[in-house]
């Protein structure tokens, strides 16, 4: 089937104005939030119903054309990159929130429903999706479920998996399947398991069951600076230590936090500390107060510089909201920047960080350190300008030396991000040969043409010899 062919039926099937296929059209899908490697596809359709979805998929499998799904485009790895001229199907169109169940604590979703505007819908009833991605105002829930996205509060209350329970899914060949259960486990193989994280691999969700859960009795958010990084990071192992386990438990370095004081949530971090926490701790009353206090005393014993608990409303937005912007407030101090996703053992955060740095005095380049301190899970944007010859491979480089420091402490590659392209080598560094066999083997159980998605998440056998070769 001609290109002219593909691009006309696609036409008769969803109408000129839900089909991208003109070069200057498809200029804004060649990459998604990873911008290190970029690529045209062929075409872009955005269908608004499954039995669009399955329609799309079947003609595209008979005609062995590659195809992917995309939500928002905010994936940091770049899994919705098209690498290989595939046709993308779009999902924002469908965006509605199909059914909420208040007593059963579930709501149904389209996957382009955007993440934050599910709480927001139910918030008046005292209810919210707890996944809480810095994207969260943009990003999809059917992304966050290809990622299995995490966020600030999944040290407590864990990431996009355990908060997804059922999806209705278009396997590669159209078919359309529903895995897991809306209530209590399934019966037999997780299969609902695999796909959460898949990244796009196995199949294309279009209706995804999420768990609701009823807004806490008192919320307490505290912020600390601290003189050093270490300082920090021994207040983090510190608090897990003791028992408590906070809603959230963030960490900024010194030049995120230039980053952000640039930015329009100013908060005024001073320039001679090293590293800022912020702590969030939820549930009764009573309970909450006694965490608070019981942190506030941790960080007096570890030279904090100033602690402070939120004392209004609008306090804990604005430094919440440094924290979640942190990331777009890097591009007021770099042209370019590629974050990394490693996760460690808390205990190694100062380790860790310190090698982080040793790192960026070696490439020459700045790395801003913004993550999810309590559950390890680090997050350095590498800075860099991609109009200097060499600056790229340079920053993909000092990523890639970060994420082996991450496994050769006994950490992972990834928390939350995914793989995507950006991580196939590194792979290496958690996956012996065999586990990726068995990992490729699974896949073509669902994906046997490999036209779903294909290139991403698992490298192929000759990416892994050329590593050995390397080695």
């Amino acid at each position: 089937m001609t290109h002219e062919e593909v691009i006309g039926f696609l036409v008769g099937m969803l109408g000129e104005s839900r089909v991208l296929h003109r070069p200057h059209q498809l200029m804004a899908y060649d990459c998604d939030g990873y911008v290190a490697q970029k690529s045209r596809p062929r075409a872009v359709v955005f269908p608004e119903t499954t039995e669009e979805v399955a329609s799309i998929v079947r003609l595209l499998h008979e005609a062995q054309i590659p195809f992917l799904p995309r939500g928002a485009g905010t994936g940091l790895s770049g899994g919705a990159t098209p690498k290989n001229g595939e046709v993308v199907i779009s999902l924002v169109r469908m965006n509605k929130l199909l059914s909420i169940d208040y007593e059963n604590m579930r709501a149904v979703v389209q996957p382009g429903h955007i993440n934050l505007q599910l709480t927001r819908k139910i918030a008046g009833e005292k209810w919210y999706y707890a996944p809480d991605p810095s994207s969260q105002s943009a990003c999809t829930i059917g992304g966050n479920l290809a990622e299995n996205a995490g966020g600030s509060h999944c040290l407590k209350y864990g990431v996009t998996t355990n908060h997804i329970v059922a999806a209705e899914v278009v396997l590669p060949d159209g078919e359309i399947v529903n895995v897991g259960s809306s209530f209590g486990d399934a019966l037999g193989y997780d299969i609902l398991g695999l796909f959460v994280g898949s990244e796009g691999t196995l199949g294309i969700a279009t209706a995804i069951t999420v768990k609701i859960l009823k807004r806490p009795e008192a919320v307490r958010t505290i912020l600390a600076m601290f003189p050093r990084i270490s300082d920090a990071s021994d207040t983090v192992t510190e608090v897990i230590g003791a028992g408590i386990i906070p809603a959230a438990m963030e960490m900024m370095d010194q030049l995120a936090m230039q980053a952000v004081d640039k930015s329009n949530y100013h908060v005024g971090y001073p320039t001679e500390i090293e590293a800022v926490l912020l702590i969030e701790v939820d549930g009764l009353a009573p309970s909450v107060e006694e965490s608070a206090d019981a942190i506030v005393g941790i960080c007096n014993r570890h030279g904090v510089t100033s602690v402070k608990v939120a004392s209004s409303d609008a306090q804990r937005s604005l430094w919440w909201s440094s924290r979640k912007m942190a990331f777009g407030a890097v591009g007021r101090i770099s042209p370019d920047y590629i974050v990394q996703d490693g996760v460690i053992p808390r205990t190694k955060l100062t380790e860790v960080l310190e090698r982080i740095a040793q790192i960026s005095f070696e490439s020459g380049l700045r790395i801003a350190n913004v993550f999810h301190a309590g559950d390890g899970n680090l997050h350095p944007l590498i800075c860099y300008d991609s109009r200097v010859p060499g600056e790229t491979e340079r920053a993909m480089r000092a990523g890639s030396a970060i994420l082996k420091v991450c496994a050769e402490v006994g950490g992972s590659i990834t928390g939350e991000h995914g793989v995507g392209v950006e991580k196939l080598n590194e792979m290496r560094h958690v996956f012996s040969d065999a586990d990726l066999e068995a990992q490729t083997t699974m896949r073509a159980a669902f994906n046997p043409l490999d036209l779903c998605n294909s290139g991403k998440l698992i490298p192929r056998p000759a990416v892994c010899a050329e590593l050995r070769r390397q080695a």
